[in-house]
């Protein structure tokens, strides 16, 4: 047995179950200190808001961001890992944060995601991405304020792109090495966008953005995967 097949054993028998048991555990606990406030409401200052409001809540929320509560995991795992998925799940901000230093770490070590060398890769590059963006947050909660006092309206509102670009500058980094899957993500999501901006989605319940989520992302999967299985068969034959 090569140096190879050892780490690639040591990866699934060690590596893997040990990261899932502590996933787990840091996870659920996550969970329960995200209600923890909501505990200490309930349990010691004894406000009791009424099961129909809460439950109103519950379905105002689901309607909005509900579909991204499987969306997310299914996406971005790929990309993420089994350990940058628990870890991104955790400290969030996956999209605009996690998932963009999971792709820039892959591609500046050369690997592909969903191998194992790919997985522990993004695993470094999300690890290093909430270090900095603890300590970024924390000058933030600290001088931000001051700062954003200090600079001129006009900068304050160029911020507002900084999201749209870096989604921008994640679509062009997959979109040059798989322009064919490339170009179905744009299109599906060009399509059902112009859809809902003409009111031909007010047919779905709540507010139909789920709707643009849903066939962009497991549209793309089902298009794409045709496309790469006969790009396999045409290398084939």
């Amino acid at each position: 047995m090569n140096n190879e097949q050892v780490n690639s054993s040591t990866y699934e028998t060690e590596y893997i179950p040990s990261i899932i048991r502590f996933g787990r555990v840091t996870n659920l606990l996550g969970v329960v200190l995200a209600f923890l406030p909501a505990l200490v409401l309930t349990f010691v200052y004894k406000l009791h808001p009424p099961i129909g409001a809460v439950i109103a809540g519950f379905i105002m929320q689901a309607s909005v961001s509900g579909v991204f509560w499987f969306v997310e995991p299914i996406s971005y795992s790929p990309v993420l890992g089994i350990a940058g998925t628990y870890m991104s799940f955790l400290s969030g901000n996956i999209g605009n944060l996690r998932l963009p230093a999971s792709v820039a770490a892959l591609q500046a070590a050369k690997e592909e995601a969903g191998t194992e060398r790919g997985s522990i890769i993004a695993t470094i590059g999300i690890a290093v991405s909430i270090i900095v963006n603890v300590l970024m947050l924390t000058a933030g909660v600290i001088l931000g304020s001051s700062i954003l006092g200090a600079l001129p309206p006009s900068v304050v509102a160029a911020l507002n792109n900084i999201l749209p670009a870096l989604f921008g500058a994640m679509l062009a980094q997959q979109f040059v090495p798989n322009p064919k899957i490339g170009s179905v993500a744009v299109a599906l999501a060009g399509i059902m966008f112009a859809l809902m901006k003409t009111g031909c989605l007010a047919f779905l319940p709540g507010t139909p953005s789920y709707a643009v989520v849903i066939v962009s992302v497991f549209g793309t999967i089902l298009i794409g995967r045709k496309i790469m299985m006969a790009d396999l068969a045409k290398k084939a034959d």
